[in-house]
């Protein structure tokens, strides 16, 4: 996401709803991927992986962007939204594994 952002802001293309859709496009593809490298095949398995990478991000949104914006950043809905994503997104993640074939002895 990071570099995502950077990319918008180098070329100005920072502000704006095609900006914000390119966000979320690249936000849901990321999670997508790092829910399906978990491997698991029931969404509460994966429940726990992804509350903790949100909570990870609220937590790096502190360290880092906070002493530049203020703690006024967490007033903005889309980060909200941007925690949400990264917590349910995974969570669909487990209906995209195909299932195993069946043998029929």
């Amino acid at each position: 996401m990071s570099l995502a952002w950077s990319g918008l802001v180098i070329y100005g293309l920072a502000g704006g709803l095609s900006s914000l859709i390119f966000r979320l496009s690249i936000l849901i593809l990321v999670t997508t991927i790092a829910g399906r490298s978990l491997r698991l095949h029931s969404w509460i398995d994966v429940l726990p992986y992804s509350l903790f990478w949100a909570l990870s991000m609220g937590v790096l949104d502190a360290v880092y962007a906070v002493p530049f914006s203020g703690w006024v950043l967490y007033a903005d809905w889309s980060l909200w939204v941007g925690y949400g994503l990264v917590a349910i997104v995974p969570l669909f993640t487990p209906l995209m594994h195909s299932l195993p074939k069946r043998v029929d002895n």
